[in-house]
């Protein structure tokens, strides 16, 4: 992890913004290690990121007038601080194997507090990392049942990040609402398209040549949410269900695992139904 703070922010374009963000880390004595910014010439707005050092913690309070005066929506964060995070699974667990090792491993800067299952099956595996493993049934009677125990799991732990890893149940739109901004889902396919269910059936029924995987966030719109990070395969004809299916999990695992990094490192600024992504 790295040490020191990451200010985040969005507001309408103008002269003077970097100039006041600067000046304004000045005052506070502090030091920018690195900064990226963006100016949206469609919609009119300016993002940036700032990674710094200072001798103090808390700075939204100074920065206050500052971000009244251009109309800044903004966030301070740690960046030394892992994001505490809960993985939501069904029956396919090669994206949280991914994950977990990752995280073992120290490549990823998230604190994973819980694994949330409408199965059993991966209970050993959580177990193998110790982390606490929560069986939540799914049924059409029991779905809001449901939805209120993983919130309660969530809140419990003080999770700030969702994460679905082929979470295969569709989040009512109460839920998303209360996880909007903070719940990341990957989908295998190249978003926009094959939408739904089975892509990889859809992508070999159209004779695609290429398959891919997206990781959005979570919105009450399925399949639909700002796009965070996609990447692709080639694949042939010659490839059967079953082979496209085998080579895009491998493809699933390093997209969810790069979105995950990048939200983590607050890299991440939401603009309308996009992401702007400083890599």
């Amino acid at each position: 992890m790295k040490d020191g703070h990451i200010l985040t922010l969005s507001c309408p374009d103008r002269p003077g913004i970097v100039h006041a963000v600067s000046g304004f880390l000045l005052e506070q004595g502090g030091n920018i290690l690195e900064a990226g910014q963006f100016d949206d010439r469609d919609t009119g707005l300016f993002f940036m990121r700032v990674h710094f050092t200072a001798p103090k913690a808390d700075f939204a309070a100074a920065f206050a007038p500052v971000a009244e005066r251009f109309g800044m929506r903004f966030r301070f964060a740690d960046a030394a601080r892992p994001m505490p995070t809960l993985i939501l699974v069904s029956k396919l667990g090669h994206c949280l194997n991914d994950l977990l090792f990752r995280w073992r491993s120290g490549l990823l800067p998230i604190d994973i507090r819980a694994i949330v299952s409408n199965h059993r099956d991966f209970y050993q595996l959580a177990a193998s990392y110790d982390i606490p493993f929560h069986h939540v049934p799914v049924t059409a009677a029991s779905k809001a049942h449901a939805e209120a125990r993983l919130l309660e799991i969530a809140d419990c732990e003080g999770v700030e990040l969702v994460v679905l890893a082929r979470y295969m149940q569709i989040l009512s739109a109460e839920l998303c609402s209360k996880l909007e901004g903070r719940a990341i889902n990957i989908h295998h396919s190249f978003l926009p398209s094959f939408k739904g269910a089975r892509p990889y059936q859809q992508a070999h029924d159209r004779g695609v040549k290429l398959i891919g995987a997206t990781a959005h966030y979570v919105t009450t719109d399925l399949d639909e949410g700002p796009i965070i990070e996609q990447d692709v395969a080639r694949v042939d004809h010659a490839m059967d269900v079953p082979t496209l299916t085998a080579i895009g999990r491998d493809v699933e695992n390093v997209v969810l695992a790069r979105a995950l990094k990048w939200h983590a490192e607050h890299r991440i600024v939401l603009n309308g139904s996009k992401t702007v992504v400083f890599r």
